[in-house]
C-alpha cells in the first residue's frame, strides 16, 4: 500500500496545495489530471509504502493465516474503496512476494545513498 498521498489530499483538495505530478509510475484515480513523473521521466518512481511483518521464526502456520486475513481485508470492496478515496494503492501477495519487493526496495535504495555519497552520521 503506498502512502504519502493521503496526508496531502485535503491540501489539494482544498487549492493550498498545486500538485505537478505524482511519483507513483502511473496515475493516480484520485488524481486523474496530474501526470505522472514517470511520463517525463521513464523509470522514474520514488512512493512510500506500508507492510506488514512477522518477527522472525514466527511458525509458518500463523504466517499464513495472517497474510490470508490480511489480503481478504484488502480485497474487502468497503476497505478498497476508503484506501483508493486516501490515494493509497493497495497490493497484498504472498509472504514470498514482500520478501521480493522489500529486497527490490533495498537494493534501489542503497544504489541512491551510494550515488549520493550519503552516510550515517
Amino acid at each position: 500500500m503506498f502512502g504519502v498521498l493521503p496526508s496531502t489530499l485535503p491540501y489539494i483538495r482544498s487549492g493550498q496545495l498545486r500538485v505537478l505530478g505524482v511519483t507513483t509510475t502511473k496515475r493516480q484515480d484520485v488524481l486523474p489530471g496530474v501526470p505522472a513523473i514517470d511520463e517525463f521521466l521513464p523509470g522514474y518512481e520514488a512512493s512510500g509504502w506500508y507492510g506488514i511483518a512477522a518477527p522472525k521464526g514466527t511458525p509458518a502456520e500463523i504466517v499464513d493465516k495472517l497474510n490470508k486475513e490480511i489480503n481478504a481485508g484488502l480485497a474487502d470492496p468497503g476497505t478498497k474503496q476508503r484506501l483508493a478515496d486516501l490515494g493509497c494503492l493497495i497490493f497484498g501477495g504472498s509472504p514470498a512476494d514482500f520478501a521480493k519487493f522489500v529486497a527490490a526496495e533495498i537494493e534501489r535504495w542503497t544504489k541512491v545513498v551510494h550515488a549520493a555519497g550519503l552516510k550515517a552520521e
